[in-house]
């Protein structure tokens, strides 16, 4: 019971942050959000996109670790980046 409470807690920041990456992509996303009727081919140039691949580095990782992961790759999608398929990747 505590051990489970305990997990649970420490979880919570990874709960807090994932749903905010949801919220996103529910709303403003143009990838997954209602936006992207007018990109049916996608926006970002990476796949997972930017705020997939962060949701998946929380998921994996923590925030301590993913939140960094996330911002790199956002710094790394810029109009100098070729993009293509980039996952998280598993140590």
């Amino acid at each position: 019971m505590i051990k489970k409470l305990f997990i649970g807690v420490l979880h919570f920041p990874r709960f807090i942050a994932c749903s905010m990456i949801k919220v996103w992509q529910n709303t403003l996303s143009f990838d997954h959000g209602p936006l992207k009727k007018f990109f049916p081919y996608g926006y970002c140039k990476y796949k997972p996109t930017c705020s997939q691949y962060t949701y998946e580095a929380i998921k994996e990782y923590g925030v301590i670790r993913g939140v960094p992961m996330g911002v790199w790759r956002i710094l790394r999608c810029n109009p100098c980046s070729k993009g293509g398929y980039d996952p998280i990747h598993k140590h």
